[in-house]
């Protein structure tokens, strides 16, 4: 896991991030519906679980984005890791309560679905907000609430450091004509990603949930 920092004076984002980190702190909410159709179906026809398979999908669209996986160094240098880990929330059905646990981003989209599997039984009922240390600094927060197809959701997260990844939190997925819909929504800090950003980093959701046999492999 290498960070890279970004040479400021050569980067075209260079007035943005000092704007909008020292100016005018800023962070914005987008909300939209994700067709995971075709995702349902798939997961459905190889009996595979759907949280696990969607963090997949959001963490491989996270790693093809620069942007989303930004952070400062020790020494407050901005840059990029080149590859972020998801930190995700499990439920307690007992007492419910959640907890937060992490698991190594593979590429390989088997070996990341086993081992998320693998951590979530582990981890299942150890109690706690954080109940898999080791979490790496590089990670990406992902949570779903599966309980509401929610229209809209807000995030209101100050903190003693600077917070440059981005929030992830998805819903109840709703049938809407002959379609499956998940409400999804990114928080995002203004400083490291635009309007543009964000878009492209929902288009790779997007079509990684429309062509999954590709990266499932085929059946």
């Amino acid at each position: 896991m290498a960070f890279h920092r970004i040479n400021m004076e050569t980067w075209p984002r260079k007035e943005h991030y000092i704007y909008y980190s020292e100016k005018i702190k800023t962070s914005y909410q987008m909300n939209v519906d994700i067709d995971v159709t075709e995702l349902l179906w798939q997961c459905k026809e190889r009996k595979l679980r759907f949280y696990p398979v969607m963090i997949y999908v959001i963490m491989r669209a996270v790693n093809r984005n620069e942007a989303f996986r930004m952070a400062v160094d020790e020494e407050g240098k901005l840059g990029y890791y080149d590859v972020c880990h998801p930190s995700y929330t499990i439920f307690h059905e007992d007492d419910k309560t959640f907890s937060d646990i992490w698991t190594a981003y593979n590429e390989s989209f088997p070996d990341f679905y086993e081992a998320v599997v693998k951590d979530m039984e582990e981890y299942r009922d150890v109690k706690g907000i954080k109940a898999k240390p080791g979490r790496p600094d590089a990670f990406t927060p992902v949570s779903c609430v599966p309980w509401v197809s929610f229209t809209g959701i807000s995030h209101d997260t100050p903190g003693p450091r600077k917070m440059y990844f981005p929030i992830i939190t998805f819903g109840k997925y709703k049938k809407a004509e002959d379609r499956w819909l998940l409400p999804f929504s990114v928080f995002v800090n203004h400083a490291a990603a635009d309007g543009y950003h964000t878009s492209k980093l929902i288009e790779e959701i997007e079509k990684s949930c429309g062509n999954c046999k590709v990266w499932m492999g085929e059946k």
